[in-house]
């Protein structure tokens, strides 16, 4: 009966999510991190780089400005500079895109067996801890860097290595 079939899907579920989770290899969320954060900065990377062509214009005092909104900048470089223009300034990002979110997922897992407790459950609390843990690393050791290369490469319209360079040799 219908009853009997939902009584016996609720009676599996309970005892599915009651179970302690087994410690898992840290280095399986990390590869798998490392290649979300790949497929999601090539596919967020055009709108990245409008919104961030968008701001450094804001900046521009008396300029006349070709494009005003995300729609109109995509067309604007896609007709006035090809479709892969719009991947312009993208290999920092992608280097940092990869390790960050493997560290994120990597480090997130880590922390999370770190704090299980001794039947392998882990409360709300201790997985807002691990994923704080693991964000904070994040943003510390990947996001800030990336993204200060990032606005530079884009700004002075250079590839990542001649970027790199001139923000070496100009702020140190």
């Amino acid at each position: 009966s219908a009853s009997a079939l939902l009584s016996s899907r609720v009676e599996h579920c309970r005892k599915t999510m009651s179970a302690p989770a087994k410690k898992k290899n840290p280095w399986t969320p990390m590869a798998a991190g490392c290649i979300a954060g790949g497929i999601e900065a090539v596919c967020v990377w055009p709108m990245e780089f409008i919104k961030t062509q968008l701001q450094l214009q804001s900046k521009a005092k008396g300029a006349a400005q070709p494009y005003n909104g995300m729609i109109s900048g995509l067309s604007y470089y896609v007709r006035t500079t090809g479709f892969f223009s719009l991947y312009r300034g993208l290999t920092p990002t992608l280097i940092g895109s990869m390790p960050k979110a493997g560290i994120r997922f990597g480090l997130n897992a880590l922390i999370k067996d770190r704090l299980r407790d001794k039947d392998g459950n882990l409360t709300p609390g201790k997985n807002f801890v691990a994923g704080l843990g693991a964000g904070v690393a994040e943003a510390l050791i990947i996001v800030a860097p990336v993204e200060t290369v990032k606005t530079k490469c884009i700004e002075l319209n250079q590839p990542f290595v001649s970027g790199m360079k001139h923000i070496l040799q100009t702020e140190g």
